[in-house]
């Protein structure tokens, strides 16, 4: 009997995850991965500069390198890429689902942070390094409209990639509703909001909190922000009043870790 072909689809979907791999970059970003126990690490390349610099890690890692010429650096990057003489294949972290992520309190109460279509990897890079900072449970973003888990955000993240949860889902109106059977109130970032974050954040002192930002320009969509408990702000003091989007997760995350 032939299969149906969303069977056919899902089957190729699944043989093609197993096959991804992450080539990671830069001297921070792959010493982070050397050292994390949870990555699994298939190639090593590096210049003799950079293996004298990370050769804790690379001893930790039991791998054995290749060493290259600087001048050399094999093609598996792409040419704009800053690697600092370091490159690492890697297959892509397994951080469970949302539901394992948001039971994990850790201190204080669960924080989440869902991004709506932000695909920038720079952005969530550097949401990913707030978010550690500040102590998220999670960042979420769906499989096919975030960022995926590239050397570009692996560099920008600093080594957060390594430690803070990035979990990818497939729809994400289907997981703040999944969030709030679970008691998260769920507030959207939206500069024509009426009630700042510090306010919203006032009137629900003991329940975990997701914090969805959509992406610069559009925003957030109609059916995320019909989807959020309340749409919030962040105060501006003149009148000019636009943060990129990582900046404004790094904001959002300082107030409501503060208000817990």
């Amino acid at each position: 009997m032939k299969k149906p072909k969303w069977a056919v689809e899902k089957e190729k979907a699944k043989k093609a995850a197993a096959a991804e791999t992450v080539w990671l970059f830069g001297l921070h970003a792959v010493r982070d991965a050397l050292l994390n126990p949870k990555r699994e690490k298939l190639r090593l390349i590096v210049t003799k500069n950079a293996s004298d610099k990370l050769a804790d890690a690379i001893g930790e890692s039991g791998m054995a390198p290749e060493m290259v010429d600087p001048r050399k650096f094999p093609k598996v990057l792409d040419p704009q890429s800053v690697h600092q003489g370091a490159a690492l294949e890697v297959k892509p972290l397994k951080w469970g689902s949302l539901a394992d992520r948001a039971v994990d309190a850790g201190e204080g109460l669960p924080i989440m942070v869902l991004l709506d279509r932000v695909t920038d990897p720079h952005n969530v890079g550097a949401i990913l390094r707030s978010a550690e900072v500040f102590g998220a449970n999670a960042v979420v973003g769906t499989a096919r409209g975030s960022a995926p888990e590239t050397g570009a955000l692996a560099k920008t993240a600093s080594g957060a990639l390594e430690r803070q949860p990035y979990v990818r889902i497939r729809n994400l109106a289907e997981a703040m509703e999944e969030l709030k059977a679970m008691g998260y109130v769920v507030l959207g970032m939206d500069g024509e909001a009426d009630e700042t974050i510090e306010t919203a954040l006032g009137n629900f002192p003991d329940r975990p909190v997701a914090l969805v930002l959509g992406a610069e320009g559009p925003g957030l969509r109609e059916k995320t922000k019909a989807t959020c408990d309340q749409l919030v702000k962040i105060p501006f003091a003149r009148e000019f009043g636009s943060l990129n989007v990582s900046n404004a997760a790094a904001v959002a995350l300082y107030a409501t870790r503060s208000s817990r």
